[in-house]
């Protein structure tokens, strides 16, 4: 495939719109995360009543919005699947890191729902440390993802057929 330069075009290599909507959703979900994640400690801590109304309040706008970003991020990854990582499947290319994308993609879908309707309280904890890493791990896997997908794109000819 050409684009507009003339270069050759891999299929697998998402249109921008979409990586800039994946990337650009993905990074709102680690700072609303992480910034809860503070907020909600620091609602807690030993301030005044105003300063930890502040706290709380800011914890609770932050997982509302880091929800509504969770739920355009589903969105996204099931137009990915289709377009991408299928795609990326029958060409036998960058399928480690794919399916630790979809693994962690998919555990953080999961304990996110149990984070918001697993009433247990031993469940609950669990869920919200393992999401709470998953969090973090999710953005150096993107970069690994990426990385590795462009390094491929090089090599892709001589892999065909293995």
């Amino acid at each position: 495939m050409s684009g507009a330069t003339g270069r050759t075009r891999s299929a697998l290599r998402l249109e921008w719109r979409f990586r800039l909507a994946l990337y650009g959703v993905f990074a709102l979900l680690v700072v609303t995360g992480a910034a809860w994640l503070a907020a909600d400690r620091l609602k807690d801590a030993p301030f005044d009543d105003v300063a930890r109304e502040l706290w709380q309040q800011a914890a609770a706008w932050l997982l509302m919005i880091h929800g509504g970003c969770a739920m355009v991020t589903l969105m996204l990854l099931g137009a990915l699947i289709p377009v991408h990582a299928m795609r990326a499947w029958r060409a036998r290319r960058n399928r480690m890191t794919g399916t630790a994308m979809a693994s962690v993609n998919a555990a953080l879908i999961a304990t996110g729902f149990g984070l918001y309707y697993f009433g247990s309280e031993t469940l609950r904890p669990l869920a919200s440390v393992a999401h709470i890493a998953l969090g973090f791990v999710l953005p150096l896997l993107i970069v690994v993802h990426v990385l590795t997908g462009l390094r491929s794109r090089g090599s892709a000819g001589s892999k065909v057929g293995r």
